[in-house]
């Protein structure tokens, strides 16, 4: 439910925006509201579930989830829903992160990689399935029932969540790290309001700007507390290990280019081909048909290539699927975007598996559930960015050649920035020793030359 939702949403952008009276571009925030509402409130997940329980949590998270739904299908105005959505990304913040701690903590390390795919393929039903079914209901019948599908699909994963889930939780409990948690959600909200308000459709420039430079600051007042702070809500102390900053700093360069392509595509579909939204959702659909396809392969190629090489290489190669983007055309044979999509959606799907399980590759077991909190948050952060990014360059790109209106043209520069911005992360991934991660990936491979 909550993947499909991310998907369903960006299908309907331009039939919402219209709805609303709004431009496109302006519904980039109820994408990054969203995903900023997941990154402010999973880093209390983890104590979270490890005071109440994974059972009370999980409950707990899809009534909210379910009421945010219900709030989004009835906003009339941009703010209402932006703030319907920030409801709904709560919810979300305590849902995602759960199973994901409780896998990491039941299986050895070296069971990792095919543990997440177990956990990620069913979820890849949601991006599958989404863009399809949000064009189908906007073209035929409208887009609030988008949201309104979640109520039954809610109801019966509570049903569910009550009767099979148990209701563990950790013996051993630190104090709840209050004030971080308000520096780090201000200055994480913030920060992102500024970078999602680039180029108008909120706020004034000196705002955005004020927004900008008011939540680096905060965050920065965060890093001084962490400092003084003997259980942090965000523990930045684990980005000493090599593994876990390459997997999250690192990976959030490439998870950020990658980020800008979601919101992008379904656009250049749409207001610069002139498909409707079911031919759109059916055409992006192929990125998540290929994300699992690949999903089936990662434990071999991380075994017979190890993680160094399979990030810097495969890293490139899906950088550069997004560049190939920018040179679709209306006269694109669509068998020939699909293909494309579907190779991107291969490249991807074992970046961000390779990135997820390295960060845990030397994670000690009592700081997993931090681990699991900090790689959530900055995923989600980074698809924010990437959004926003996006957004900006294609107006940028529109302003530059003189449109008022977005058209096909405005769309490869944007997808090409995109590119770039990913690029930048293979060539980092070579920092990494050649058996980085080997006890997760099962890679042996040639020894370093002496000195």
């Amino acid at each position: 439910m909550e993947n499909m939702d991310s998907t369903v949403i960006a299908t309907s952008l331009p039939a919402i925006a219209a709805d609303l009276g709004q431009n496109p571009l302006a519904l980039k925030l109820a994408l990054t509201s969203y995903l900023v509402s997941l990154a402010v409130f999973i880093p209390a997940s983890g104590w979270v579930a490890d005071r109440y329980g994974a059972r009370t949590v999980f409950a707990s998270a899809i009534v909210v989830f379910v009421l945010g739904s219900i709030a989004s299908a009835l906003c009339d105005t941009l703010h209402g829903f932006v703030v319907a959505r920030f409801v709904q990304g709560m919810g979300g913040a305590l849902m995602v992160p759960v199973g994901r701690l409780v896998l990491m903590r039941a299986v050895p390390k070296n069971e990792y990689v095919a543990a997440l795919n177990y956990l990620t393929i069913p979820a890849l039903m949601g991006p599958v399935i989404g863009p399809a079914l949000g064009g189908a209901i906007t073209q035929y019948f409208h887009w609030r029932w988008i949201f309104i599908i979640n109520v039954p699909i809610g109801m019966l994963g509570l049903y569910l969540v009550l009767r099979h889930i148990p209701n563990t939780r950790e013996t051993e409990r630190h104090p709840f790290d209050a004030t971080g948690f308000v520096l780090s959600g201000i200055g994480l909200s913030v920060l992102m309001l500024g970078l999602s308000a680039l180029g108008g459709h909120l706020m004034t420039p000196a705002t955005t700007a004020a927004c900008i430079v008011a939540g680096a600051a905060v965050l920065g007042v965060y890093a001084l507390h962490t400092r003084r702070t003997a259980y942090p809500v965000i523990d930045l102390r684990l980005l000493r290990l090599p593994t876990f900053r390459d997997g999250v700093v690192v990976g959030s360069l490439f998870r950020i280019g990658l980020g800008a392509t979601p919101f992008l595509m379904p656009l250049l579909l749409q207001l610069g081909f002139g498909l409707d939204p079911l031919h759109s959702g059916i055409l992006t659909c192929a990125t998540a048909v290929g994300a699992m396809f690949m999903k089936t392969l990662t434990v071999a190629v991380l075994r017979h290539w190890g993680f160094r090489t399979v990030l810097a290489v495969n890293g490139a190669a899906a950088a550069l699927s997004v560049a190939a983007m920018g040179l679709f055309t209306a006269a694109t044979p669509h068998l020939v975007i699909a293909a494309v999509l579907l190779l991107s959606g291969c490249l991807r799907s074992l970046q961000f598996t390779s990135l997820q399980a390295i960060s845990f590759a030397d994670i000690a077991p009592p700081d997993i559930s931090q681990a699991a909190s900090i790689t959530s948050m900055t995923q989600r952060l980074a698809q924010s960015l990437g959004i926003a990014m996006g957004a900006y360059l294609l107006q940028l790109s529109s302003s530059l050649q003189g449109h008022d209106t977005i058209v096909a043209a405005d769309f490869w520069p944007a997808f090409v920035g995109a590119a770039v911005l990913a690029l930048a992360a293979p060539l980092l991934h070579l920092r990494l020793p050649r058996d980085a991660g080997a006890a997760v990936s099962g890679h042996r491979g040639r020894p370093e030359p002496l000195a």
